[in-house]
């Protein structure tokens, strides 16, 4: 085969795809076997958290991926970024001046997977279902801005917010928004399980062992009525739990066709220097890293403490040995392909620089060195986290200051400990519910903030936000965004780190890999089918 790079068109907002590939058809097609992808996603139910994939509790990549492809929303991110448009609705759009009233109308005829209508009846009650349910740290923060929801006939729906809030219609495109029928879904308890009923364009099967989904059967729904154009009739999506290597072994032996996140450093690495029948699709991506404190804990409630780290830590070293040209150096909660990104915490602390910071533990009468564990998980963001934290310590504890242990747990144990206060300091990762900037500030500053974070600052929460919510032109909201950002870099209540891009492995006869995930890491698997080997 021969490799090349092939730059496709422009997409609205962000770069286009990078695909290094043999030539293939772009035709597609229904019919023949399933197109079978893998993901090192893991989808557990446990007794804390039986509930994984009801749209009023699910908030995370893996288990939105699932509930995108089932259930409808009256908003979707269009295929190549920019501005929501009307998926489950024909139309929606704000009827004031303020940006507080904002309506939809629903698409005629549309139905749930079973054949039964959808009215705005449903949605109502999916939107005031999540509301009501309110899980601790869970998705419903999204919903924040919303009063009350009006009805008029089958077909209208009116939500009265409570501010203004220009990125209510990316909200609505988020699966928390997903409409589900009262027939299957109780009003005020969440369905647990792995069983989920909607009106999107996938019907879904599930494969479960022991608590855990293994396999996600996702089959062409019939009764689909919406704005996507659905490229195939089944797709399996299979979970490689922790196994990369194993997700790119069955690649290699065509037991998947697809694979895509998480792919190590150096798989991703091999696979762009390599020929073969594999296409490598790199794209841009907006997931960040970043550590997240306690500060009403005693090791950490000294901003001096928290400052230090961010003078000593250096996310160009971090990223080179660990991610190689897989991400880049992040100087903000907010990437620098957003609208509104400053570069706050360069801009405060500079180049790496043991002396400002042993300085500024002096100042504060901090005792050095300071006693820290660096917490971790172990089983969500890829293997190379652990490398990551191994890199951390050494760089804190080399200058002295820190004595820094660090100590990793899986994620079902890992999310809860770190929601109850346990952690000090810890690592998580950002994907996206839209791509705004309001998106990577708000979900970890305002109130009830799905971290749980102590950190309250009255300003962002009672001014700034609001501010930045008024504005339709988000331009116009970047001196509120920017000063949120500042602050951010003062106070350290969490402390970014990088920026990743994204890759989809696939192999060459499967089409429309490079549009099936957009830069909010959402699979959008309607977009593939099969072509001719290149």
């Amino acid at each position: 085969m021969n490799r090349k790079t092939l730059v496709l068109p422009a997409v609205i907002g962000l770069l286009a795809p990078v695909l290094a590939a043999c030539g293939s058809s772009d035709s597609g097609g229904n019919g023949g076997d399933a197109i079978v992808v893998g993901t090192t996603d893991r989808f557990t139910a446990t007794k804390d958290a039986p509930a994984p994939l009801d749209p009023a509790y699910a908030y995370d990549v893996g288990t939105w991926n699932i509930l995108r492809q089932t259930v409808q929303t009256l908003m979707v991110q269009p295929r190549g970024d920019g501005e929501p448009e009307p998926e489950a609705a024909e139309k929606c759009g704000f009827t004031d001046t303020g940006n507080e009233r904002y309506a939809c109308t629903l698409r005629k005829d549309l139905k749930f997977a079973n054949g039964d209508a959808v009215t705005a009846s449903d949605v109502k009650f999916s939107i005031e279902r999540a509301l009501r349910i309110k899980v601790d740290g869970g998705p419903e923060a999204l919903l924040s801005t919303v009063d009350t929801v009006e009805t008029k006939g089958d077909r209208e729906v009116i939500f009265h917010l409570k501010t203004a809030d220009a990125t209510f219609p990316f909200k609505l495109s988020t699966p928390v928004a997903g409409i589900v029928s009262p027939d299957d879904y109780a009003k005020d308890k969440l369905r647990d399980g792995f069983d989920v009923d909607g009106s999107g364009p996938y019907t879904l099967e599930s494969e479960v062992k022991n608590g855990e989904l293994v396999k996600a059967v996702f089959t062409k729904n019939p009764n689909y009525k919406g704005a996507l154009t659905v490229k195939n009739d089944k797709v399996e999506m299979r979970s490689f739990p922790d196994d990369a290597a194993g997700m790119g072994d069955a690649l290699d032996k065509g037991d998947i066709d697809m694979m895509t996140r998480t792919m190590t450093p150096e798989q991703i690495k091999k696979l762009s220097n390599a020929s073969g029948d594999i296409d490598l699709i790199e794209m841009p991506g907006l997931e960040i890293r970043y550590l997240g404190f306690n500060t009403d804990d005693s090791s950490v409630k000294a901003r001096a403490v928290r400052q230090a780290m961010a003078q000593i830590i250096n996310r160009a070293e971090l990223v080179s040995k660990v991610y190689g040209t897989g991400a880049e150096p992040l100087y903000s909660l907010v990437p620098a392909t957003i609208t509104g990104h400053s570069n706050s915490f360069f801009n405060k602390y500079g180049d790496p620089s043991t002396a400002k910071a042993a300085n500024l533990l002096s100042k504060a009468n901090i005792t050095t060195p300071v006693k820290l564990t660096l917490h971790y998980t172990t089983d969500h963001y890829g293997t190379a986290t652990a490398d990551e934290f191994e890199v951390l310590k050494k760089q804190l504890n080399a200058s002295g200051l820190f004595d820094v242990s660090i100590k990793g747990a899986p994620w079902k144990t890992f999310r809860p400990a770190e929601q109850k206060g346990d952690y000090e300091v810890y690592g998580m990762g950002w994907f996206p519910d839209f791509p705004d900037a309001d998106n990577y500030l708000a979900p970890f500053l305002d109130k009830d903030n799905t971290l749980g974070l102590p950190y309250a600052n009255s300003n962002i929460r009672n001014t700034l936000i609001p501010e930045s919510r008024r504005e339709a032109d988000r331009l116009t909201a970047s001196k509120s965004l920017t000063t949120i950002q500042d602050i951010v870099a003062d106070d350290v209540p969490m402390l970014p780190l990088w920026q990743g891009k994204q890759y989809i492995a696939a192999r060459d006869d499967i089409t429309g890999a490079e549009w099936a995930l957009n830069s909010s890491s959402t699979l959008q698997l309607w977009e593939l089918g099969r072509g001719v080997k290149g």
